[in-house]
């Protein structure tokens, strides 16, 4: 069983195939595969567009593991890549290396040069080298269509909790922890510094949240800060969190951040010492956000 996309996101739509995906090829005894890309094909397609990932290949070779697929075909997308005929993809990419007995795609797929492959087309391909296509309708959250666009903008608006709702899963940030400027440790809040392992991957509004922080197969809960930190006239983009009930040196490890709920936007405050005050009612705030969410369904 096959299904084949770019899968941005891993949304609720997305995890509908996938789901179909893995009980159809458990049914026969097969395994499930699917074929995805790398780069986004937006980034090799239109240059110009200043597109972010919603998750990064990291994340989503996880969830992918997770959602408990067999095989992950990750294609390199390149302008050459590009320009394959859907009849070639489908033989070269597909029928050839893997043999499908079914092919499953969402509402909306197209594939191939020009975007020519569509259900029709696949139907046709199935005919001619004997598998079954199956697609799986349009997902929708209180008669609004998901999608990746969306999603987007629920993150850029630092609306975690339509995010959450149409990912499936809190929006994450994963990378390395790297040595910051230590004014937290000073002031009774120190913070873990991330560079993210994803340079495109889409950044949220700026401001403090309640997150989840997984290290090392455990999961924290703690508060972030994304942006430049006006108060001290760094003027630089950080993404840091103050990990409760944690003392543990993590330089150079990586860690994953979970995006709970956006608490407040960023600030400018007269000095440190009313910041400190600010991130005391902060911590509390975000305490009692987490205190009783005990789920970790979706991380």
């Amino acid at each position: 069983m096959v299904t084949v996309g770019t899968f941005d996101g891993l949304h609720i739509g997305h995890q509908k195939v996938i789901g179909e995906l893995v009980k159809s090829a458990k049914s026969v005894g097969g395994k499930s595969v699917v074929v995805t890309f790398f780069p986004h094909p937006r980034k090799i397609l239109q240059p110009g567009f200043d597109f972010k990932m919603i998750i990064s290949r990291k994340e989503k070779i996880r969830l992918f593991e997770k959602f408990g697929i067999d095989i992950l075909v990750c294609l390199n997308f390149t302008k050459e890549f590009a320009g394959t005929t859907s009849e070639d993809f489908i033989k070269k990419q597909i029928i050839d290396p893997i043999k499908p007995v079914k092919i499953i795609i969402g509402y909306d797929h197209h594939f191939g040069k020009d975007r020519k492959g569509d259900l029709g087309f696949l139907k046709e391909m199935g005919s001619k080298y004997g598998f079954d296509v199956e697609k799986i309708g349009m997902q929708d959250i209180e008669k609004t269509a998901v999608s990746s666009s969306k999603i987007r903008e629920a993150i850029i608006g630092g609306n975690m909790k339509t995010a959450t709702k149409y990912l499936g899963h809190y929006f994450s940030i994963s990378g390395k922890v790297v040595k910051g400027n230590q004014i937290g440790r000073t002031i009774g809040f120190p913070t873990a510094n991330i560079q993210p392992d994803e340079p495109d991957k889409i950044i949220p509004q700026y401001g403090v949240y309640a997150v989840l922080v997984e290290w090392n197969g455990n999961v924290y809960k703690g508060m972030s800060n994304i942006g430049i930190r006006p108060t001290l006239n760094l003027n630089q983009l950080t993404i840091e969190a103050n990990i409760f009930d944690f003392d543990k040196d993590i330089y150079d490890e990586n860690i994953t951040l979970y995006f709970v709920f956006h608490t407040r936007p960023e600030k400018k405050f007269r000095d440190i010492e009313l910041l400190r005050r600010r991130l005391i009612i902060d911590r509390i705030k975000v305490k009692t956000i987490l205190e009783d969410l005990a789920d970790t369904s979706l991380l």
